[in-house]
This record gives C-alpha cells, structure tokens and sequence, in this order.
C-alpha cells in the first residue's frame, strides 16, 4: 500500500537552542520513500548526519521566538505485517554483529531484572519467534493501554510494576523480556495506518529465524501500513526530537497518516 505521513511540531524557544531531529523515514526492505517534503520555519542551517543505528538525523539551533518543523513522506509499504510461528531462536555465538547492541540492558529496558519472569512467560513454548508472541499476550493481559497519559519516560520494570502505559512503555517491556531469554530486540518509532488517536507510535523488533519480525503490544493484529522513522535501544535512542539547554515550549503537534493511490512520478 501507499501511505502519506505527515508530521508537525510548532515550538517556542527563549533562547537560541541546539536541536537534533530525528523525522526522517530511510528506505529499506520494509518501505520504500517515494517523495518527502522536510520544511523549516524560519529556515536554518541544518547539518544531516547518520546515528549509530543508522538513523538519519538533523543537528541545527532553532533562533528564538517561534520555530516550526513539517515534514511529509509519501512511502510504499506492506499492509501487514510478517508472521513467522516457530521462527527458530539464534544462539549468541550464531548471531550478526549488529544485532549485539539489543541483547544488552539499557536505560530503560533492565532485563537484567527480568530473568526469572521471561523464563516463566516463555515456559512451554518454542524458543525464539513463539516466546517473543507469547510475551506480547502476556503484556496484553496484564498490562492497560493508556495513550495520551505517559509524559514521563519509565523503566520496563516500573511498567511492569504498576499496570498499564503508553505504547512507548509496552514496547520498553517487550525488549526486556526478549533480551532476558538473549533475543534481541530494539525500539522501534514511526507512523502506523489507522492508529487511534492518532500520534507517532512506538513498536519493537526481536531478531529470530535470521530476521527482524514486528511485534506490537497494544495492537490485536499486525494490520495496518507502519513507516519505521528510527530504530534504537530503547525511547532514549528514538526521540524524535531533543533539545539542550534551556526548556523549550511544544506548542503544538500534529500527526496524520492516511492510504494514497501511487503517487505520480
């Protein structure tokens, strides 16, 4: 399917401040960028530049006063995601270089504290693609989905602890639950076709069967186009924007995704 994606932040700063973005989708195997628009008002100098995780992100410092930033992708992507029941476990010493990174506890994925609930989760099933399922229902069960109310940015465990979050923190506990069980998993931020409300949307990846799958905690099913704008450890690697120095004012954002016919060359 086609999908145009679209996003706008409006901000207020009282002092130059350095920013970087992170608002760009890349192509890959998953989808592929047709057109982009990436807009800034007033206009700065921007430098582009390449995270380690292969994200494409910007480095520029807003002036004062009022400073926005819009940015429209037309972008080719599968309706659905890929399944794979009894994709198989990849033992360490078998696994790619790059997917090292996501087996490791990190800021807010400690599944270092994790050990013994992952294994109990997983009890019983095939090791690899259908332990990663089996966590996703655990979350769907035991923990509510709360969009709209997760300002502050917390710990899988402390998601775990008290009961429900936003899709950002179902995502933060999903890793940590793979990378107890030594699947890596990474964070995974972008925009998903017919979310409701609709906002950027955070999801994981875990690596089984030689592969990245999607897996979404606070979805029923793996429908809907999803554009991957970064991949990281977790939300401390994805944040779509970050800013240094003095608190910044977000007056507004908006997000809208909708299906489009091919669009023209």
């Amino acid at each position: 399917m086609w999908l145009k994606a679209s996003c706008m932040l409006e901000f207020h700063t009282s002092v130059p401040t350095p920013f970087i973005l992170m608002l760009r989708p890349r192509s890959g195997e998953q989808q592929w960028i047709s057109r982009e628009d990436y807009v800034l008002s007033p206009s700065v100098p921007a430098v582009e530049f390449t995270d380690s995780f292969g994200n494409l992100c910007q480095r520029l410092v807003a002036p004062i006063g009022d400073f926005s930033l819009r940015t429209l992708v037309y972008v080719e992507t599968a309706d659905y995601s890929d399944i794979d029941p009894g994709a198989p476990f990849i033992e360490v010493p078998h696994l790619p270089g790059d997917t090292l990174p996501f087996l490791l506890p990190s800021r807010y994925c400690d599944s270092d504290r994790f050990t013994d609930m992952a294994a109990m989760i997983a009890k019983g099933y095939a090791p690899g693609y259908d332990q990663c399922a089996e966590i996703v229902d655990y979350i769907r069960r035991t923990i509510e989905y709360t969009p709209g109310h997760g300002q502050e940015t917390i710990s899988a465990s402390e998601v775990n602890q008290q009961g429900y979050g936003v899709c950002r923190d179902m995502a933060h506990l999903g890793i940590a639950c793979c990378r107890a069980l030594c699947i890596p998993a990474r964070m995974v931020v972008g925009y998903l076709e017919g979310l409701y409300p609709m906002d950027l949307h955070a999801w994981f990846e875990a690596y089984v069967g030689n592969r990245w799958y999607t897996f979404d905690p606070t979805q029923t099913d793996l429908k809907g186009g999803r554009v991957a704008i970064a991949f990281g450890r977790d939300a401390t690697d994805v944040a779509i924007y970050t800013q240094f120095g003095a608190p910044v004012e977000l007056l507004s954002m908006d997000v809208q995704v909708e299906q489009v016919s091919k669009p023209n060359d």
